[in-house]
């Protein structure tokens, strides 16, 4: 139950239904009579706030900076308009009829307020059925009455705290970056095969025939052996052959980099903002013809 000491903190703060839906935001605050405690909340809900429903408030919770409500949000405002008088007070009657539209059972009603004040109590006011007062207004206490139980006490409110001003919103763009993948670059090695020619000298022998005269200096090793025979003398020749080998060597490292160029692009997007324009006639805006 909401008691007297957090009705300041529930004024003009949001109303929320039991599924998270915002209903609107409190306006006033209705106790009842003869128990003193709060009883109805009026919350402003439809176009721009034009209309302001009646929630129970006795099973409502207060969540941080906000108001819960067991009913769903159209439910409240489906609720039937009703009458307050020039002190700002609920009768009987209308309360009833709110009480039958939110399936809340009369007799129960009237019971908790029996335990809690009891039929009688306070000072009877006018007719049999007690008011009730707001909080911070005159006579809040001491203004309960209740002829037996044939009468509901009615009740005033409280936080008249309305403000004739209406609020302008409009939408910002924020524009940021994001970072997403645009593409992949892969460093991949594979082998070829190709041609070389070079020239190289190569080397071989060739057998030539030398002739040389007997001589006082030689005249001994020619006449060494027989006279007459027959003889062979071979001679090994040599040439040379190109031979080719391979060896791997490193001659270049190469690797992947990255970086950055900066470049800039035109966002557009759309907002909505609120305007403000009259209706109706107001005498003190001067009209075409007027002075």
């Amino acid at each position: 139950m909401i008691t007297r000491e957090e009705i300041t903190m529930l004024l003009d703060h949001p109303v929320y239904d039991g599924d998270g839906n915002k209903i609107g935001d409190a306006k006033h605050v209705f106790f009842d009579d003869m128990t003193g405690h709060p009883e109805w909340v009026s919350v402003r809900t439809g176009t721009f706030g034009s209309k302001e429903s009646f929630i129970p408030i006795h099973n409502a919770t207060l969540v941080e900076d906000h108001l819960e409500v067991p009913y769903p949000k159209d439910q409240v405002k489906g609720a039937p308009s009703v009458d307050i008088d020039a002190g700002g007070h609920l009768s009987a009657s209308e309360e009833h009829r709110l009480y039958d539209y939110y399936g809340v059972n009369w007799d129960s009603v009237l019971s908790e307020a029996e335990a809690s004040g009891g039929p009688g109590t306070g000072t009877a006011t006018g007719t049999g059925t007690g008011t009730a007062a707001a909080a911070g207004t005159a006579g809040v206490a001491g203004t309960a009455g209740m002829a037996g139980t044939a009468g509901r006490g009615r009740t005033d409110r409280t936080g008249m705290r309305e403000d004739d001003a209406m609020t302008l919103s409009e939408e910002r763009l924020h524009i940021g970056v994001e970072r997403r993948e645009a593409g992949r670059a892969r460093l991949r090695k594979y082998v070829v095969t190709e041609d070389v020619q070079q020239t190289v000298p190569v080397r071989h022998e060739e057998v030539r025939l030398e002739r040389e005269p007997i001589t006082e200096a030689n005249r001994d090793a020619a006449l060494s052996g027989p006279e007459i025979s027959e003889a062979e003398h071979e001679v090994t020749l040599y040439e040379e052959h190109p031979v080719v080998e391979t060896e791997t060597v490193p001659v270049e490292r190469v690797r992947l980099t990255t970086e950055e160029h900066v470049e800039d692009e035109t966002v557009r997007g759309r907002v909505r903002k609120e305007r403000i324009e009259t209706e109706g006639t107001v005498d003190d805006i001067r009209r075409p013809g007027r002075e």
